[in-house]
């Protein structure tokens, strides 16, 4: 009996012993699974973020290749306006030429018959002389003095009349020469744009198709953007209130404190004297404001609700202007102001308020920073350094926006051309 329970004891042992192993050896294959799981996970998430970002990327370049177009256009527009004008010339040049040539032939046929037809020889003064004092008359002899006076003198003036035509023949031959070489510039030009525009076409029509395939995953991306726009536009209008509530509350000091009055903006932004007028002195300049950044630039993305020209489906409802430009390029202040606001929002890093009295603008996707709030910035003085995505091949992107307190202005309207 005692035998019999020890056997069943050493058996139950070693089967508890068994399914302790076999527990633990399906919790280590759960956990290795749930690893797995999480690593496919992890990489899914990676592709779809890499997908998203490849139609992303796909589509900034279509926009990029569409402003590239639209400019290609233009130049060959305008070449084709320059041939037309040079081939104008060359016509006109050539007639002129012509006309030149044969007044010209003529003069010189009618002063070499003059000079035949002459026997006295201006230079022999003693047959001058003969031919004078062998006038039948006295009367005769003077006007064949006076013949010979106005003879010379006539010489002289067809001499300097056939040297300035010459001379003018020249001129023109040169000027022609100039035209037709400024023609040939022209159309090496023009071939040369022709051939780039339909090579940008043709990767357009293929990047075209390929966002087509990929329209939800784009759609989503741009749904995201959009969300993100908006955000810093609900950002933007928070400060702008906090100021006018923060100014209202001076305005108020100062009224109670003096007899100053101030004024009011239809925003409510109560402003001081000095405010006042930077705030006309900054209407006065629409039309003539500076760039918002140095270097060279292209704008991509214009003021208010745009639709792509290629892909239906996209429209986003820009709140400024998006002025591409290169890696390291600085934002400048495009006025006279104060730095009121810098704060951060995902999709356009760094963001900068500069206000110009009831004016405001705005400078966003910015990396480094130059000033800081409550800063007295110039006309062209740096704010800081635009944003260069690594990701997408150094896209260095300014967000740029004008607003009279809230109400929205189209930033092309206020820079010079």
């Amino acid at each position: 009996m005692t035998r019999g329970l020890l056997l069943f004891l050493v058996v139950l042992l070693c089967g508890v012993q068994g399914l302790r192993a076999q527990s633990s050896s399906k919790v280590q294959s759960l956990k290795k699974q749930q690893s797995t799981a999480l690593q496919n996970i992890k990489s899914t998430n990676q592709q779809i973020d890499k997908t998203q970002k490849t139609q992303l990327q796909a589509l900034h370049r279509l926009e990029s290749l569409s402003t590239e177009i639209a400019h290609i256009n233009d130049s060959i527009k305008s070449l084709n306006a320059e041939i037309s004008r040079t081939v104008e010339q060359q016509r006109k040049l050539s007639a002129d030429i012509a006309a030149l040539e044969r007044t010209l032939a003529e003069k010189k046929e009618s002063y070499a018959k003059a000079v035949r037809s002459m026997t006295v020889r201006r230079d022999d003064r003693y047959d001058a002389l003969m031919f004078v004092l062998s006038a039948a008359s006295l009367e005769q002899a003077y006007r064949r003095f006076r013949y010979l006076q106005e003879f010379s003198a006539w010489r002289k003036q067809e001499a300097k009349e056939i040297v300035q035509q010459r001379d003018e023949l020249n001129q023109r031959r040169t000027e022609l020469l100039r035209v037709k070489k400024t023609q040939d510039e022209a159309l090496a030009l023009r071939t040369a744009a022709s051939q780039k525009l339909i090579r940008q076409q043709r990767e357009q029509r293929t990047l075209v198709a390929g966002l087509k395939k990929k329209e939800r995953a784009l759609k989503q991306e741009l749904k995201k953007q959009q969300q993100q726009a908006d955000a810093l536009g609900r950002r933007i209008q928070e400060v702008i209130e906090e100021e006018a509530r923060k100014a209202a509350a001076a305005a108020a000091a100062r009224k109670k404190n003096s007899t100053q009055k101030s004024a009011a903006s239809s925003a409510g932004y109560q402003m001081s004297k000095d405010e006042e007028q930077l705030s006309r002195n900054f209407a006065q300049n629409r039309g003539k404001l500076p760039t918002p950044l140095s270097g060279r630039y292209r704008i991509i993305a214009h003021f208010g609700t745009q639709q792509h020209p290629d892909l239906k489906y996209v429209k986003i409802n820009n709140q400024g202007i998006d002025l591409q430009t290169q890696p390291g390029t600085r934002a400048r202040s495009v006025f006279d102001g104060v730095v009121t606001s810098i704060f951060v929002m995902p999709g356009y890093n760094t963001s900068i308020i500069v206000r110009h009295g009831e004016y405001l603008t705005i400078y966003s996707n910015l990396s480094t920073i130059y000033v800081k709030t409550g800063d007295r910035v110039k006309t062209g003085q740096e704010l800081g350094i635009i944003y260069s995505d690594p990701q997408e091949d150094n896209r260095t992107v300014l967000h740029f926006q004008i607003r009279k307190e809230t109400t929205k202005l189209d930033p092309e309207l206020w820079l010079k051309k």
